[in-house]
């Protein structure tokens, strides 16, 4: 992704805050010295676009974000190679999925290049938070919110966007040791015509409920049937899913219900690469059980940001009990999370120039 030269004004913090050690982390709990700050308006976009030292907002009572949902956000990371290079992966995926999640919630677009510059510069400022241990990395969270003190039920006329770095350890307690996972068949996240494909915060809010039951019950998460018939495999609530049956890769279609992961996106091209045949296809809660019998069920594994590759020992649906591999970690999913992670730190070659090069 070729972006134009831009510069961004920095105020740096006069008293940096300690780090943490790199066996200390956990996820999303530290924050950096340092946000990104830009204002925006709706017939004049956005303006002002800084480095600040990171901090509260604020906010009045009446923010309209905070009545009626009108907010968005994005997840990606900033990793530290063997060569103490830092590098981004994908983000111009991000910027284009948060765009598509600005349409829906009638945010205005941010533009790609000054998104890409925010991105590196701001990791540039905070470059020491980048962890050095394996399975550490930086996360980056960019959100855009209306900011109009109104209660009309409208779009706000102004709003505030802000990236927040955290140093993070892995987003699962479990590690990369296979995930137990119940099928939700009660609660529906999303519809066709929804925003299941915009990365809103009212989805996140409307699966919690859903989580904590699954969570009380032994779960480490939920895997979404479609909010119809709940018959069609959707998505698990932190990360897309994925299935080996017989020697096909598949993965429900995002059509409109369901979040475009940069992993899955990722996954599926790695998987390509390899010599599987790939396909992006319904699937049902009833095939996944006919598969588990016959045998031909050989693997299933989340894909996400936060985690990129969650194996998954068990599905629990409706009493029954799949077991996949008798609970073992299978050999795609180990490749995949090897190489993807080896992309990311730099240690195998960047053959679809996935990663940007963060610069001192």
């Amino acid at each position: 992704m070729q972006t134009k030269q831009i510069e961004i004004p920095v105020t740096r913090v006069r008293r940096p805050k300690p780090r943490p050690l790199d066996d200390q982390l956990g996820f999303g709990q530290v924050f950096t010295d340092h946000m990104f700050l830009m204002d925006g308006a709706a017939d004049a976009g956005w303006s002002d676009p800084r480095i600040v030292p990171y901090g509260p907002l604020s906010l009045e009572p009446a923010t309209v974000a905070l009545h009626y949902g009108q907010s968005i956000f994005e997840g990606l990371k900033a990793y530290r190679g063997e060569d103490d290079a830092v590098r981004l992966f994908r983000p111009e995926r991000n910027i284009a999925r948060f765009n598509r999640s600005a349409a829906r919630l009638c945010v205005p677009p941010v533009d790609p290049d000054l998104f890409l510059a925010a991105l590196k510069q701001l990791v540039a400022v905070d470059r020491e938070w980048v962890p050095r241990a394996p399975g550490t990395s930086l996360y980056i969270r960019p959100v855009a919110f209306a900011s109009d003190p109104d209660l009309h039920v409208r779009p706000s006329r102004t709003y505030c966007f802000f990236i927040m770095l955290s140093p993070v350890a892995a987003y699962y307690a479990e590690g990369f040791r296979p995930l137990r996972i119940r099928v939700e068949d009660r609660y529906a996240r999303s519809v066709r015509g929804g925003t299941g494909a915009a990365k809103t915060a009212g989805n996140y809010a409307g699966s919690l409920l859903a989580g904590e039951e699954a969570q009380a019950a032994g779960f480490a998460q939920v895997l979404w049937l479609d909010g119809i018939r709940q018959e069609y495999v959707e998505e698990v609530g932190s990360m897309n899913i994925a299935f080996v049956i017989g020697d096909e890769l598949v993965t429900p279609p995002a059509t409109g219900t369901l979040l475009e992961g940069v992993t899955r996106e990722s996954v599926l091209q790695l998987a390509r690469d390899y010599g599987m045949t790939v396909a992006e296809r319904p699937v049902t809660i009833g095939e996944l059980l006919a598969a588990a019998r016959d045998g031909t069920l050989r693997e299933v594994f989340g894909t996400g940001t936060a985690a990129v590759i969650s194996p998954v020992g068990e599905l629990a649906y409706k009493g029954e009990r799949i077991r996949v591999r008798d609970g073992a970690v299978g050999a795609l999913s180990r490749r995949l999370f090897d190489d993807l992670s080896a992309i990311q730190r730099g240690r195998l070659p960047d053959r679809h120039g996935w990663t940007v090069p963060v610069e001192d």
